[in-house]
C-alpha cells in the first residue's frame, strides 16, 4: 500500500486525468496524504500553455523533488512535450504519460488497474473528459505533442460515465476535452450533439451540463444540430466556448487554425438564432509574430461585434518545438500594449452583460465555495453569480435557488436569495 500526494495544474482536462489516476490508485488500495513529505510518491500533473507556466512547473518540480523522500512522478502536458526540460533542470523524476502513472505507482500489485472503478467528483461537480487529443495542427501549440490526435470513446461509454457521476451526487457535469467539437471524428462521425442529447434524455436526476472548449472548425460543421440540442434540452447550460484566437484570417492562416473568421461568426449567429439567451466564451492570442496593427484592429472589431461574455486574452509566447517558435517575434512592449487594449475592451463588453442582469431574478445552481460564507453558482446561461451569506442562510452546494441580482463586479454578478 502506498501513500500518494498529487498536484494538478492547468485545465479541467488535466483535473479529469488526475481524477482518473486517483481512482485507479484508490482501487489499488493506496491513499492520499497531506503533503509530499508524508508520501511514498508525489505526482505532479503539469501544464505548459505559456512560458510563465513552464517556469512555474519547473520550479514546483524542483521543490517537490526536495520535499518528497521517495519517488516523484511528473506527467501532464509539459512532461510529455518537454520531458527533457525537467532532466536538464536536475529534477530526479519519472516522466510518464497519464495512463502509465497508476501502473508505475502500483508496481504490479493486485488488484490490477481497471477503468471506471468509481465516479470521481469535485464537490458536486463531475468532470467528464469525453476524448483525448484534437484534429488541429496549430503552429504555436505544444499541447498537441502531448495529447496527439483525437481518441474518442463511444457515446454509450461516455453516457455510462456521466450516469455514474450523477448517481454519485454530481449536480453539474462538465464535459471536457482538448476539442469537444471533434468528438467522434476518429470514428467517422462528429457526435457531440448526439452525446449531449443522450446524456440529457437517458440519465435521471436533477443536474446541468456544461460543454467545454470546442474549436470553431469542428463546431461549424454541426452548428445547426448542436444549437438545436441546446434549444431542446433544459439540462444544458446555454454556454459555448469557441476560441477564435484572432479576428484576422491572415493571422489565423499563419496559426494554422483551420477556421475562418466568417465560420466563427456563423457559429455565433446560429446560436443567436436558436437561443434567446446564451453565453459565448472565446479566446484571443495577441502579439502573434505575424500580427500587424491592422490584424489587431480586426480582432478588437470582432470582439466588439460578437460580444462574448467570457474572454481569455493571452499574449503570444514561443513554445519550444513548435513552428511558431522559429518566427521572428514582436517586441514585449508591443504585445503588452495590445493585450492591455484588448483587455479594456473585454472588460467593457463583459461588464455590460453583467450590469444588464441587475434587478433580474435568476435561477442559480450553487456549485462552488466562495469567500467567507458565500457560495457561487451559475444561471442557465452559465453566468457566474456569487451569493453572499448563502451558508448562513442554510443553503448548500447542489441547491438550486432563485436570486435577485443586486450588483456585479464586472465579471460576475452578486445575488440575494428571493
Amino acid at each position: 500500500m502506498a501513500r500518494y500526494h498529487i498536484e494538478t495544474y492547468g485545465c479541467t482536462s488535466n483535473r479529469g486525468e488526475s481524477a482518473a489516476i486517483e481512482r485507479a490508485l484508490r482501487a489499488g488500495g493506496h491513499h492520499a496524504v497531506d503533503g509530499p513529505a508524508a508520501a511514498d510518491v508525489a505526482i505532479l500533473n503539469t501544464c505548459t500553455v505559456v512560458e510563465k507556466t513552464e517556469r512555474n512547473m519547473l520550479r514546483r518540480a524542483q521543490e517537490l523533488d526536495e520535499e518528497t523522500p521517495a519517488d516523484l512522478v511528473v506527467t501532464g502536458c509539459m512532461a510529455l512535450a518537454q520531458g527533457d526540460a525537467f532532466r536538464e533542470a536536475g529534477v530526479d523524476a519519472e516522466i510518464l504519460h497519464w495512463d502509465e502513472v497508476p501502473e508505475y505507482v502500483l508496481n504490479g500489485e493486485c488488484p490490477t488497474v481497471t477503468p471506471d472503478v468509481e465516479p470521481v467528483l469535485d464537490g458536486v461537480v463531475g468532470i467528464l473528459p469525453i476524448a483525448r487529443g484534437c484534429m488541429s495542427d496549430c503552429s504555436y501549440c505544444i499541447t498537441k505533442q502531448a495529447t496527439g490526435k483525437i481518441d474518442s470513446p463511444s457515446v454509450a461509454d461516455n453516457v455510462e460515465k456521466a450516469r455514474a457521476l450523477v448517481h454519485a451526487g454530481a449536480k453539474e457535469l462538465r464535459i471536457t476535452g482538448q476539442d469537444t467539437g471533434v468528438y467522434g471524428w476518429d470514428r467517422g462521425e462528429r457526435e457531440l450533439h448526439v452525446l449531449l442529447e443522450r446524456i440529457c434524455e437517458e440519465i435521471d436526476g436533477e443536474f446541468r451540463v456544461r460543454v467545454g472548449m470546442a474549436n470553431p472548425k469542428g463546431v461549424h460543421g454541426i452548428r445547426e444540430d448542436l444549437a438545436a440540442v441546446f434549444a431542446e434540452q433544459d439540462k444544458l447550460y446555454n454556454f459555448l466556448h469557441v476560441p477564435v484566437q484572432s479576428g484576422s484570417d491572415d493571422v489565423l492562416g499563419d496559426m494554422r487554425r483551420q477556421h475562418t473568421v466568417d465560420e466563427y461568426v456563423e457559429v455565433v449567429e446560429t446560436f443567436d438564432e436558436y437561443l434567446e439567451e446564451w453565453t459565448l466564451s472565446t479566446d484571443f492570442v495577441v502579439g502573434f509574430p505575424t500580427e500587424t496593427d491592422h490584424d489587431h484592429a480586426q480582432s478588437l472589431a470582432l470582439l466588439r461585434e460578437t460580444r462574448p461574455e467570457k474572454v481569455n486574452v493571452t499574449r503570444f509566447s514561443k513554445r519550444p518545438g513548435t513552428d511558431a517558435a522559429d518566427m521572428k517575434g514582436l517586441g514585449g512592449t508591443l504585445k503588452k500594449e495590445r493585450s492591455s487594449e484588448m483587455t479594456d475592451v473585454k472588460m467593457d463588453v463583459v461588464g455590460a452583460a453583467y450590469a444588464d442582469m441587475v434587478g433580474e431574478v435568476r435561477s442559480v445552481l450553487l456549485v462552488e465555495d466562495g469567500t467567507e460564507d458565500s457560495l457561487v453558482g451559475y444561471d442557465r446561461a452559465y453566468r457566474q453569480v456569487a451569493v453572499p451569506g448563502a451558508q448562513t442562510a442554510g443553503l448548500e452546494l447542489g441547491d438550486v435557488v432563485d436570486v435577485e441580482v443586486t450588483g456585479h463586479n464586472t465579471v460576475y454578478a452578486l445575488g440575494e436569495p428571493v
